[in-house]
């Protein structure tokens, strides 16, 4: 089986390291993109887990943010601004929806998956800011990193999801 019912990929069992990385990064992707799937602008912009603010589209935007920080700026070097009006995406544009952030999103995927595409798990780009400023990572550290910023937010994805129309799972 490559993908489960609701159409998302299948972890790698086993295999390469790279190979393992990726596709437990691209499921949790998967698992974002279906949290929101069936839902209107409006329904995205609740943040339904009081007292936090946090909302669906706030997610998708911080990981479009999450993604560009990490591949461009730190793997690659590059000198790129925020993708959204702050740097940690989840301020709200009224003039925003979900359907831009999603398409946001998924180019900074594309643009991460385009930069690490046949380098080495053990290639290194550096911290540019906070208090690990300087600090060299791997791209083998970068994915795990991604992977488990992912999972933390899934499960942030999962209870706004519940609040917002009773879906549960995945």
């Amino acid at each position: 089986m490559t993908t489960l019912p609701d159409g998302r990929p299948v972890p790698l069992m086993t295999g390469d390291e790279r190979a393992m990385l990726d596709s437990w990064l691209d499921f949790h992707r998967a698992t974002l993109k279906l949290k929101c799937a069936g839902l209107d602008d409006t329904q995205v912009r609740q943040a339904s887990a009081e007292p936090s603010s946090l909302t669906l589209l706030g997610l998708v935007q911080h990981l479009a943010e999450v993604e560009r920080n990490w591949f461009q700026r730190v793997f690659a070097g590059l000198d790129v601004s925020p993708v959204f009006e702050e740097p940690t995406g989840y301020a709200l544009s009224p003039e925003r929806g979900l359907g831009e952030a999603l398409t946001v999103w998924q180019r900074e995927i594309a643009r991460g998956r385009e930069l690490t595409a046949g380098r080495s798990l053990d290639d290194t780009g550096r911290i540019d800011g906070g208090p690990a400023a300087g600090a060299e990572v791997s791209l083998r550290w970068v994915l795990i990193h991604l992977v488990e910023e992912y999972a933390r937010h899934n499960g942030h994805a999962d209870i706004l999801r519940e609040r917002i129309d009773g879906v549960t799972g995945a």
